[in-house]
């Protein structure tokens, strides 16, 4: 059977990976926006230039500089809520880390205080 102490220390593992999860899915998902805006930008350039292709079809520039723009909205809510995902993530871990630091210290006093009786009960067997 493992004890506490174990169960906590794998359970702070698994949270920093979740964190670290939803820290990557953020940066992805604003990296995503960021590569969208780009898009319209490039699109918009383009449709703006002398001898372009977007006089021939202006409604296909204009469909694709919507879509880029939904795309790019569309990441950055997805990156808004991976925030609250992190600092969700980012509290529990906290959380555990404490109730392991705790048991870890209690532990750690429990085995002094044993270590001390076995001192003492060594010393008054040899008087």
């Amino acid at each position: 059977m493992t004890t506490r102490k174990e169960r906590l220390k794998k359970l702070v593992k698994v949270q920093e990976q979740l964190k670290a999860l939803h820290e990557t899915r953020h940066a992805s998902f604003v990296a995503a926006a960021v590569s969208a805006e780009t898009e319209a930008k490039e699109l918009v350039q383009h449709f703006d230039a002398d001898q372009s292709m977007a006089v021939l079809f202006p409604d296909l520039y204009h469909r694709r500089i919507a879509n880029a723009l939904i795309r790019q909205e569309a990441s950055l809510e997805s990156a808004r809520q991976e925030v609250g995902l992190i600092a969700t993530a980012t509290a529990r871990t906290n959380m555990v880390e404490r109730a392991y630091k705790d048991v870890r210290r209690q532990d750690e006093r429990e085995r002094s205080d044993r270590d001390r009786l076995d001192l003492i009960a060594q010393k008054r067997g040899q008087e």
